[in-house]
């Protein structure tokens, strides 16, 4: 918003550019040039000063010039007939014997961005690539790259493309960067510029001249190329080798990524390329920048799921400094947890002890949770630091000791009888929601075992019309429940209360349907009650997997060195998992086959009710055979931003509409299909719970229409490998929308008259026939699928999958 007073200024600045006086004095002409840019940084509005700017930039002056030049390139949008006047002026200094001068006449001329003036910008273009300049030669090279960007549906001059291939034999490294980049940007939809041998070899050869930044460019590209012979890779690995520990961790990140990338069949070579790195990334842990040291922190932890030992005898490079901020030292209580062995653990549970204490809420619960994580493997010496932890009575330890305790008993059930002393007292302390729905879950499992378990019971019970929370209400349900089944003559009163006051004043239906379900589940008799709530525990005597086996290199690399690593640990570090654990869902690695993370059985159980009535086209019997013919697989990797979806989303709209209500369209690369899904009160569901439930399953949801909200939607998208037989695997992208309008499809059943059992003859949708009586309402959720390339197999496999976690997440088969 323009300052008050600003026409004014603008005048008197309009005076001053005028006036021949200020005019013949240079430093006062570049003093008053000088203000208009101060009052255009300030938000003045100061474009229409256009014309006396434009007369400004005709002077020797390289400063102000560049002042100059700095208001025509914001202004020129806005007036762009008038810009014509400044071309004569550009061209002219093009031609300057002063290189900084042609320098900045080609880089103004191609920051001007109007179309209209690209028919004058060429020329200079073609002439400074050839200019014995070096720096006339960078900013022309870049220049075209800007010019593709400003018209990039224009065909592509080949002269202009052999010309930026020839200067990658530039003697100035910067050109020969810059050459890259701008082919890359050329040439995008041919699939960036030709890697062959020599310009490989002659790019490794000449990586050193390069700045860390040009470094990280090659390195960047030179993964597309393949080498020819085993030979030429040790050649190129050679080469790399001092790269690999380069002092600039930018440098030795790219290097790394490419090792892995060229040593992909090659496994004891990549990792002693993992072992080379261990030094530089000991040392960007240590660096000033905390931007640097977060991001060798979530590198390390990838480089720890193939080799666990990486980083054992460096364990006290991990331990927090005081005035580090909360999210690195939760990073590295991660790396701490995963270093953990018999030599160390006593000094590395002393470290996290003190960590427990710590000012920030956050950084106390996850050195909480990580001394949990180490107990399945040292659980007596952790319980007794949990333990001592609880006589401190602070809220927020409390909460997180009880959370860690729960999740720690459900792996390790020999821990059970220490936890049930430390849970005397704890309620008085516990004040938020999760702590709480921890402790009634471990008196629901536990209850029999700890004496003051009803008395516990009776303090949330009495105080159960206050409670805000929903998942408490459920769990103290759940909880009091089982403790009647087991001690029935302390609990019984108490049971009466809540399923009285649950089922006759709750407003929530989530509870009211909970509590009626268990007050009719008790009409069944105890023993029935018993085999529903009281499933099969696991044996105490049993042992537990403790850490994980080492995942090969392949699952991971191509992540390395890009903002995945940076996200996949925000998980792990939020307070203790939420709810009760057997409602605790793990994130499976990205690439992960379907058949390991969607069980056969499952997908058999959800389509054989499902498929006859959703009209669903694929049966689970020929989606499991095709999927055991050609392994299908879905990956969130590369990501797909906001923007990059809408523009996929959105390109062929137009053509849709044209062509009609059509339900399946087909073209040679590219097909769009739409289905009708029935799912009870899947809309109602909630975010959190839709968006784990996909990740799980590695489909990315990027929007989402609020619960109860209609019409509802969900965008989503994910990348499908499909390895079709005796081919290589091919890879596609599919986006996807969820929609739900409200309208559920009605259903009727048609009933024969004049038969004595009323069997049932056909069921139709309602077209208001008579002899025909309403039974069902389900809702329909349509989805829309748009995959590129088109591969059927692989399409038919995502909508089985997605068509399997609807019908999971709806109410009904919950």
């Amino acid at each position: 918003m323009p300052y008050l007073g600003s026409e004014d200024a603008v005048r008197e600045l309009r005076r001053a550019l005028c006036n021949p006086n200020v005019q013949s004095d240079q430093l006062r002409y570049r003093s008053t040039i000088l203000k208009v840019i101060r009052a255009m940084s300030q938000g003045v509005d100061v474009s229409g000063l256009f014309s006396e700017m434009v007369k400004a930039c005709a002077t020797v002056d390289i400063v102000q010039k560049k002042l100059v030049y700095v208001f025509l390139c914001s202004y020129a949008t806005l007036n762009p007939e008038l810009s014509l006047l400044v071309i004569n002026t550009l061209r002219k200094d093009c031609q300057d014997p002063n290189p900084m001068v042609r320098s900045l006449a080609l880089r103004n001329m191609t920051n001007l961005r109007l179309p209209s003036l690209v028919e004058y910008v060429e020329q200079p273009l073609t002439a400074g690539l050839r200019d014995r300049a070096a720096c006339v030669r960078r900013v022309a090279v870049l220049g075209w790259a800007k010019l593709h960007n400003l018209q990039p549906n224009s065909e592509i001059d080949a002269a202009v493309v052999n010309e930026l291939y020839g200067l990658l034999r530039d003697p100035d490294p910067v050109v020969m960067v810059n050459c890259l980049r701008a082919l890359e940007e050329i040439l995008k939809e041919e699939g960036g510029v030709a890697i062959n041998k020599p310009i490989t070899h002659h790019l490794l050869n000449r990586l050193k001249e390069s700045d860390v930044w040009g470094q990280c460019e090659v390195l960047k590209i030179l993964q597309r190329y393949r080498p020819q012979s085993e030979n030429e890779l040790f050649d190129i690995l050679s080469l790399l080798d001092a790269s690999l520990v380069s002092p600039h961790p930018p440098v030795m990140a790219a290097t790394l990524s490419l090792f892995l990338c060229l040593c992909s069949g090659l496994p004891a070579v990549s990792l002693a390329a993992l072992e080379r790195v261990r030094g530089p990334l000991l040392a960007a842990c240590g660096s000033v920048s905390r931007e640097t040291r977060f991001t060798a922190l979530c590198h390390i932890q990838l480089l720890l799921r193939s080799l666990p030992g990486l980083m054992g005898a460096h364990y006290k490079r991990f331990f927090c400094g005081y005035a580090e901020p909360a999210y690195i030292k939760q990073r590295k209580m991660q790396v701490l947890v995963e270093l953990v062995n018999d030599d160390n653990v006593a000094m590395l549970l002393d470290e996290l002890k003190g960590y427990c204490t710590d000012v920030n809420t956050d950084t106390a619960q996850a050195a909480i949770s990580a001394i949990g994580r180490i107990g399945r493997s040292y659980s007596d010496r952790c319980l007794e630091i949990l333990t001592g932890l609880l006589g401190l009575k602070q809220e927020h330890i409390t909460s997180a000791v009880v959370q860690t305790m729960r999740d720690l008993v459900w792996v390790c059930p020999q821990c059970s009888d220490t936890v049930c002393l430390a849970l005397e007292g704890c309620e008085e302390t516990l004040q938020d929601s999760q702590g709480r729905q921890a402790l009634l879950w471990l008196l629901a499992v536990y209850g029999e075992r700890v004496s003051s378990a009803p008395y516990t019971l009776e303090v949330f019970i009495d105080g159960v019309r206050s409670e805000a929370s929903l998942g408490v209400k459920m769990e103290l349900l759940t909880t009091t429940m089982r403790l009647f089944l087991c001690r029935p003559a302390e609990t019984q009163d108490m049971l009466g209360r809540l399923l009285h006051y649950c089922i006759e004043e709750e407003t929530d239906m989530c509870v009211r349907d909970q509590a009626l379900f268990y007050y009719r589940l008790l009409h069944c008799g105890t023993e029935e009650t018993r085999k529903v709530l009281q499933g099969r525990r696991s044996d105490p005597s049993l042992g537990v997997l403790i850490g994980r086996p080492a995942e090969p290199i392949s699952q991971w690399a191509y992540s390395f060195n890009t903002l995945e690593p940076l996200t996949q640990g925000c998980v792990e570090t939020e307070p203790a998992s939420r709810g009760s654990p057997e409602h605790v869902t793990f994130d499976p690695k990205p690439n992960t086959d379907l058949s390991d993370t969607l069980n056969c059985s499952q997908i058999e159980k959800v389509h054989s009710g499902s498929d006859s009535a959703s009209g669903f086209p694929y049966s689970s019997a020929n989606v499991l055979a095709s999927s055991l013919a050609a392994p299908l697989s879905l990956s969130l990797s590369p990501a797909l931003g906001p923007e990059e979806f809408e523009r996929l989303w959105m390109q062929r709209q137009a053509s849709h509409a044209d062509q009609g209500a059509e339900k399946l369209e087909e073209e040679e690369d590219y097909v769009c299909m739409e289905e009708q899904i029935q799912c009870p009160a899947i809309p109602h569901c909630s975010p959190q719970s839709l968006q784990a439930a996909m990740q799980l399953v590695n489909i990315q949801t990027l929007a989402f229409t609020p619960p109860h909200t209609l019409p509802w939607r969900v965008y989503l998208y994910t990348h499908t490998q499909h390895a079709h037989s005796g081919e290589a695997p091919r890879i596609t992208l599919i986006v996807g929308e969820l929609l739900y309008t409200g309208e559920a499809s009605r259903r009727v059943v048609e009933i024969k008259k004049g038969t004595e059992d009323g069997d049932v003859a056909e069921e139709e949708e309602e077209a208001g026939l008579s002899g025909r009586e309403l039974v069902s309402e389900e809702e329909e959720v349509k989805v829309t699928v748009k995959q590129q390339p088109r591969d059927d197999k692989a399409l038919k496999g995502f909508l089985s999958i997605l068509t399997t976690v609807l019908h999971t997440l709806s109410p009904e088969n919950n």
